[in-house]
């Protein structure tokens, strides 16, 4: 009898060290959980929301949206929507609130609101070098972002991750490009 409990004991505890384990491994290698501080990606994004993000194993596309740990004047991580990649020329035109990326006006219907905020950190227009992307948040009057000087383009070695889902109260929210 005694041995039988021994047994059990033992096999339970490898049960619950393996899904430790397997856990641990899963997101290490491939989903990470971050979460968004503050209002710069409204209306997609809001303060507080947590993200289910993609090991850094990929490749960079406008559209994603990206968690960066470059080091910024915030000190803190964040979360933007890349507008340009490498080689790419980006022109802004705040009068009308437009992007431009090689010469085709970008169609954004997840902004926010019209652009009113140009920044500090470029003449326009400015080609992206390669490595590097140009990141803006939805919320374009309220992101500090590659416009501005306190964040400028952003090192693809910095980029953790693409978000993929909103971890939402009660289910997952897919998120769109």
């Amino acid at each position: 009898m005694k041995e039988k409990i021994v047994y059990a004991v033992y096999d339970f505890a490898s049960i619950i060290m393996t899904s430790v384990i397997a856990v641990a491994a899963i997101f290490t290698f491939c989903f990470k959980i971050s979460t968004v501080n503050g209002s710069s990606m409204n209306n997609t994004l809001h303060n507080s929301d947590r993200l289910l993000i993609t090991a850094r194993d990929f490749s960079v596309d406008y559209g994603d949206i990206v968690i960066i740990s470059q080091p910024n004047a915030y000190n803190e991580v964040l979360v933007k929507r890349v507008i340009a990649t490498g080689g790419q020329t980006i022109d802004i035109n705040i009068g009308k609130g437009t992007v431009t990326v090689d010469g085709k006006v970008l169609d954004e219907p997840y902004i926010k609101e019209r652009m009113t905020v140009l920044g500090d950190g470029f003449t326009y227009p400015v080609t992206v070098p390669e490595g590097f992307v140009f990141v803006m948040g939805d919320n374009r009057n309220a992101s500090g972002d590659s416009r501005f000087s306190a964040v400028g383009l952003i090192d693809e070695r910095y980029i953790v991750g693409e978000a993929f889902y909103r971890i939402g109260d009660t289910d997952l929210l897919t998120l769109e490009k």
